[in-house]
């Protein structure tokens, strides 16, 4: 598996902090008719570089609008996130948008790839949206990355979902990013192939230094973590190191019931 290591597109001697994400105070609110709904009420909550951080939490517990927050796709209505020491607030929706192609990745439940291309094309796509001329050999070490080298070719309906959703992780990785953010990233696969994405993430961490934050409510996928942080209404509930899906199942069902 060729290496991509964070932060690479930057270069340089420029100091790179040991903290990739850093979120203080953060407060999130949602009009729903009449009523106002508190999405994030006083979130403080640092990631180090090269870990790998699962959110969970019950349902309306918080959890995406953490994860859009904390990747500049939504904003918060008070409070900082600083991305690889780059502070999200003060920048305007085109320079949020740069940093974004630039600095995180995403992977989302529905892989997003688009049918009518292959799946190098798919992966080069960050690229060009960043105005950047992807290279062969760029775009071939992404889909090494994730075992599907003699797949570049092939179009979405003609691999298997975890291979799309493996297309989708190298799509991520494309640009080298800090910070790469899951929400819900085997909510649509089987056991196996769920495995096998999740064994994908946790090589990515410990061989290469990926930072990864990922939303999910299995206990099984979140085990794959580093350390296990919960919500409940909006605010940190504890959180969990060297999690088993035993203690994750344990923790979630304490929540619920509280």
């Amino acid at each position: 598996m060729t290496g991509f290591p964070a932060g690479a597109h930057r270069g340089g001697m420029t100091a790179i902090p040991d903290t990739a994400l850093r979120l203080r105070d953060l407060r999130k609110e949602y009009r729903m008719g009449k009523q106002t709904v508190t999405a994030l009420d006083g979130v403080t909550l640092d990631l180090p570089r090269g870990s790998f951080t699962a959110v969970m939490g019950p349902s309306g517990s918080g959890k995406s609008t953490l994860l859009h927050c904390a990747a500049g796709l939504d904003r918060p209505d008070s409070g900082t996130v600083e991305l690889a020491g780059t502070p999200l607030g003060g920048l305007s929706e085109r320079a949020l948008t740069k940093l974004r192609r630039g600095r995180a990745g995403f992977v989302f439940q529905a892989f997003n790839l688009l049918p009518s291309l292959t799946a190098a094309q798919n992966v080069s796509l960050p690229l060009r949206l960043a105005r950047r001329r992807p290279a062969l050999a760029q775009v071939a070490r992404a889909l090494a990355a994730v075992g599907l080298a003699e797949r570049a070719r092939h179009r979405p309906a003609e691999l298997s979902g975890g291979q799309q959703q493996r297309v989708a992780v190298a799509r991520a990785l494309v640009t080298s990013p800090d910070v790469l953010f899951a929400d819900e990233p085997t909510g649509a696969l089987d056991t196996k192939s769920s495995h096998q994405v999740m064994g994908l993430l946790r090589q990515l961490v410990d061989e290469h230094g990926q930072t990864v934050v990922m939303v999910t409510h299995d206990p099984v996928v979140a085990a794959w973590a580093d350390r296990v942080v919960f919500l409940r209404d909006g605010r940190l509930a504890g959180q969990l190191d060297r999690p088993t899906p035993e203690t994750v199942a344990n923790r979630l069902a304490h929540l619920e019931d509280a």
